[in-house]
């Protein structure tokens, strides 16, 4: 309930114990570094992949991991910002999207699967077809297999009209969703955009277009599950709006 003040800053003792909990949730590990090290190990190449621009993955976010991945025994010379065109991804055995939950204009939906979208050589070739094939970037050489842990920043996620920040379509959902299920994060990610929508305009409010990228991620690129019903969803503190 206190990650976020007034202000919109983000809280960073909160958002630490925040990270604790859920990094041992997804693990199932009782000790924090044992979880981490359930992802990552001290002679990996760690690439952290944030949203870079416009509606921002909070920089708290992006350092707590670099700090949590630390005292896990990565070291930090071996921690890197590859969110980007210019191959640091390549270098790395693995990446951890960070992404900021939010609505996007060309995709119906941002969130997970998009964060990669730079590594693909050419984003506007990844917006044909409702952008359905969103998920092949997962696939690439450099890219595929390397995805051990998403961590989605949903403290104060964009319902609509994304990646441009219209601050009547904010709010404060003050979480993190994260798994090891890239699609099944996105999954999760996406019912809570949709029933915010639905809530705020007191009817069905379908995204548009729509986020078919999410079910062909699953069903054609065979990255991850993709049906709600067959996740498992472990929900912690705060559970007020959880919309899921």
């Amino acid at each position: 309930q206190n990650a976020l003040d007034v202000m919109h800053r983000v809280n960073t003792k909160v958002l630490s114990e925040m990270l604790d909990k859920i990094v041992c949730a997804v693990a199932e590990k009782e000790d924090v570094k044992v979880a981490w090290k359930t992802f990552v190990k001290p002679d990996d190449t760690v690439g952290l992949v944030p949203t870079p621009h416009l509606n921002p993955t909070h920089k708290e976010v992006t350092q707590l991991v670099k700090e949590k991945l630390t005292d896990a025994g990565v070291p930090a010379a071996k921690i890197l910002h590859a969110q980007g065109s210019k191959g640091v991804h390549k270098r790395c055995s693995v990446l951890i999207p960070l992404p900021n939950l939010k609505a996007h204009w060309l995709t119906g939906f941002g969130t997970v699967l998009k964060n990669y979208i730079l590594f693909g050589g050419k984003p506007s070739a990844y917006h044909q077809a409702n952008s359905k094939d969103l998920g092949r970037i997962w696939t690439l050489p450099g890219v595929k297999g390397k995805t051990k842990l998403v961590i989605v920043d949903a403290f104060r996620p964009l319902f609509d009209k994304g990646p441009q920040v219209f601050p009547q379509f904010l709010w404060h959902y003050n979480g993190i969703i994260a798994g090891a299920d890239p699609v099944a994060v996105e999954a999760v990610c996406l019912k809570i955009i949709q029933a915010k929508r639905d809530k705020f305009k007191g009817e069905s409010w379908p995204l548009s277009p729509p986020p078919i990228c999410v079910e062909a991620a699953d069903k054609v690129y065979h990255l991850g599950c993709s049906d709600l019903r067959k996740i498992k969803l472990v929900k912690m503190g705060w559970e007020k709006d959880t919309l899921v």
